[in-house]
């Protein structure tokens, strides 16, 4: 509701500018500026009107022109776009923590839709989808030549139905997995005891419950350990969701300060959150996890509690997105743009927009060599297309081997996890002194 209302009050500001254009002074270059922005509306009217007239079939006139509005919005970066208003309502659904479909968050790259995380608990897990999976085709029809929104709609469909989708892994042969549709109401936040006396927090997504499930968590874990030796707070493979939410959790875990600023077109344009007194398990030790599945809103809250000395960051660098959409409504029957507004940045002043949020301990979750690491397809913010720059000119950490990976005799499930533990019990050792670790 915070972005909409953002969105609504732009939207009266613009329109009050509009109105006292015709009694003011342009300055030349902005009469130039307007003339050729004229020019380029004929042109576009003039190619609509060919089209209409000589396309080889009658075209639908509706869709063609949200396409040129999609496309439009889309140049300008990867996150902006335009939601028609059954796609307007379909979001309003999904932020609201239950809504139909597979369960993916993805983007759209080189043509194909690209999985950015899969969610916990839902058809696309459990069917085995990974993050950096490409999605080609659906039902056999390629996906190419479609926008983000065109492909989400062929995906979402009546629950308890079946869909093909064809998958590109790096290093494998495209493959076929059939998944059925069901009614996504992802459980944001789930929380268990490892190890004994260590709470475990897992969050998933930012909805609009995560918090009121973030505080069930906590009560969880006090009602089973009073006051727990460690936390863990799992992040990997959050793709994001709503900045109210980010500020909330990260609020859970700090007593006042800031948690993170925005800073839209000009530069007097900051909005800084700050956190409230009160946090919950103070003193107690805490490691978050993240990896490149990890973006935005889970930036914001690993970046956070980085900066502000209160947890250690676990795992590998994140997704690097550092900038914040606000949804515009434009009325009931015109749907509404997503616009990316504003970049945010972490209690330090740090930009993440491309860089990603490095580590403290980098651990890989997997054993990796030197030709997968010469020969695998890159995919994060920096990798997008139209992708925002970094202002700060921070450039992301080129692809490595992490110094800390799983030794070959490893048998456990979560090396991660493992060392997070480690940390938190204070036993864990660099990589450089622990055998086999190499």
């Amino acid at each position: 509701m915070r972005a909409m209302l953002t969105g609504a009050a732009i939207g009266v500001v613009m329109g009050g500018l509009a109105v006292g254009v015709s009694s003011f002074a342009w300055p030349d270059s902005v009469h130039n500026t307007r003339e050729q922005t004229y020019q380029q509306l004929d042109l576009f009217a003039e190619i609509l009107a060919r089209a209409q007239s000589d396309y080889v079939t009658e075209i639908d006139e509706a869709e063609a022109m949200e396409a040129a509005i999609d496309g439009m919005l889309s140049s300008l970066d990867p996150h902006s776009s335009y939601l028609s208003p059954d796609d307007f309502r379909a979001m309003q659904v999904q932020t609201s923590g239950e809504y139909g479909g597979l369960g993916i968050e993805v983007t759209m790259e080189d043509g194909f839709l690209k999985v950015i995380t899969p969610m916990d608990d839902t058809p696309a897990s459990r069917a085995g989808l990974e993050s950096g999976d490409l999605l080609t085709a659906i039902d056999g029809r390629p996906i190419v030549g479609q926008t983000v929104t065109e492909a989400v709609k062929d995906i979402r469909g009546e629950v308890g139905t079946s869909l093909i989708v064809t998958v590109l892994r790096e290093g494998e042969e495209p493959f076929d997995v059939e998944l059925t549709r069901e009614v996504i109401r992802p459980k944001s936040v789930t929380w268990r005891i490892e190890d004994e006396d260590i709470g475990y927090i897992r969050v998933s997504t930012f909805n609009e419950r995560t918090t009121e499930l973030l505080e069930e968590a906590i009560d969880g874990i006090e009602d089973e350990l009073g006051r727990p030796t460690g936390l863990v707070l799992d992040l990997r493979n959050n793709g994001g969701g709503l900045l109210d939410q980010a500020v909330s959790v990260s609020d859970k875990f700090l007593s006042g300060g800031e948690v993170v600023s925005t800073q839209g077109r000009r530069a007097g344009d900051i909005e800084r959150y700050n956190a409230r007194s009160g946090e919950v398990f103070r003193n107690i030790p805490m490691v978050v996890l993240i990896n490149g599945g990890s973006a935005s809103a889970s930036e914001i809250v690993a970046g956070a509690l980085q900066d502000r000395d209160r947890a250690t960051v676990l795992g590998t660098t994140s997704f690097g997105k550092g900038s914040v959409q606000t949804v515009i409504p434009l009325g009931a029957e015109k749907g509404a743009i997503r616009l990316t507004t504003a970049r945010y940045y972490t209690p330090a002043g740090r930009s993440i927009q491309t860089r990603g949020i490095e580590p403290d301990i980098e651990v890989a979750q997997r054993r990796l060599s030197e030709e997968e690491i010469k020969t695998a397809r890159r995919w994060s913010e920096a990798d997008l297309p139209n992708a925002l720059d970094n202002e700060d000119g921070e450039i992301r950490r080129a692809p490595h081997i992490p110094d800390d990976q799983p030794p070959e005799d490893y048998a456990g499930e979560d090396y991660q996890l493992d060392r997070a533990v480690e940390v938190l019990r204070g036993s864990y050792r660099r990589a450089e002194i622990a055998p086999n670790a190499g």
